[in-house]
């Protein structure tokens, strides 16, 4: 039985996120499960190597890495990440990005010396169009791709129409500009997922959770070489080292009843850090939880409050944004303010609260009648 654990060290100040990865020499443990020292290394823009006299280099052990691609989305970094997980020449990529930032991850691919055709699998951890968009369009490049995907998104990536007619709503003509050309996924590339897998990339294994609540198909990995959590949008927008993690709730279907148990889910596994696609690690996951399941809380508040007292659409979206943004403010710095608003679409988790809210009501005054 093969296993790691990994302490993950942040890059040098200005390092960009595409070119850091960590490499984990595997080493056996026994039947107890206690782990043994693991040499860890760091690449930047060649090879460098951290280990020491207290940590040896262990030359038998199996090799993985796990990088960063950081798609520049709109010519902003640390926007939206994919990551590649490389594992004894299987190389897989988790939620590849729109298919506007295509060209960014060619170059963050070519960077690591693979391309399109050395790609072996795609797991989607949903299917909004910043995650999953650019799926169809990998696929035209290299036909031989599997795809991961829990089983109610499937046959909306085998024909996006309603999902890009749903998008089409909420950024009218806007599609192309933020997200590119979407195209179908041929069904003979899809692979159903449920929750309860456990996939084998390599010498890898994720094990997949469902994890809905910020979507009903939203699904997270788990690594369980190194302990981290690939949870897509599940616990927000937070970039590593600020004091803060922003509420991503769009319509159609948050639950946030549903969410906070998929919370519970990924804190149950313990994981050594978390993966957000906005954007990197976490490596406090127990904290980030807290912190995240309390800002949620007090915006569907905010939000409910505002539903309640004005009937105008128009106005209790600014109601809502105006205050948002003003608590963002309060913690973060005017740069990362700005970063910030710029990616979280606080109108968007306003509707998607708003909605939320207005449905309930719906329903209880059913069950009343």
């Amino acid at each position: 039985m093969v296993a790691a654990l990994a302490t993950h060290h942040p890059p040098p100040t200005g390092t960009p996120a595409g070119n850091y990865t960590i490499t984990v020499r595997r080493l056996a443990h026994d039947q107890h499960h206690a782990y043994h020292d693991l040499a860890i290394d760091r690449q930047l823009s060649g090879s460098q190597d951290l280990t020491s006299d207290s940590h040896p280099r262990y030359t038998t052990a199996l090799m993985f890495s796990t990088t960063i691609l950081d798609t520049n989305w709109l010519g902003h970094p640390r926007s939206i990440a994919a990551v590649l997980l490389e594992s004894d020449g299987h190389r897989a990529i988790i939620d590849p990005g729109p298919a506007s930032t295509l060209p960014t991850l060619r170059q963050q691919l070519e960077s690591r010396g693979a391309g399109v055709a050395d790609l072996n699998a795609i797991l989607l951890t949903h299917i909004h169009l910043d995650h999953a968009g650019a799926t169809g369009a990998l696929i035209k490049e290299n036909p031989n791709l599997e795809v991961y995907v829990h089983q109610a998104g499937m046959l909306h990536m085998a024909d996006p129409s309603k999902l890009l007619a749903s998008a089409e709503r909420l950024w009218p003509g806007e599609l192309q500009h933020l997200f590119g050309e979407t195209l179908p996924v041929p069904f003979g590339n899809l692979r159903m997922l449920k929750g309860g897998e456990t996939l084998s990339l390599g010498s890898r294994n994720l094990d997949v959770v469902f994890t809905p609540g910020h979507a009903s198909h939203h699904v997270s990995y788990f690594d369980s070489s190194d302990g981290t959590a690939f949870v897509g949008d599940t616990t927000g927008f937070h970039i590593e080292s600020d004091p803060y993690v922003v509420p991503l709730a769009p319509p159609p279907d948050i639950d946030l009843e549903i969410w906070s148990a998929s919370l519970d889910a990924i804190a149950a596994h313990a994981p050594s850090r978390l993966f957000l696609t906005h954007f990197g690690y976490s490596n406090h996951p127990a904290t980030h939880i807290a912190e995240y399941r309390k800002n949620l809380q007090r915006w569907a508040a905010l939000a409910a409050d505002i539903v309640r007292s004005t009937p105008d659409p128009q106005a209790g979206l600014e109601a809502f944004v105006a205050a948002a943004s003003a608590e963002i403010k309060q913690r973060l710095s005017a740069a990362e303010t700005e970063h910030y608003i710029f990616n979280c679409g606080l109108n968007l988790t306003w509707l998607g609260l708003a909605r939320y809210h207005r449905k309930r009501a719906e329903a209880a005054a059913a069950s009343q009648t």
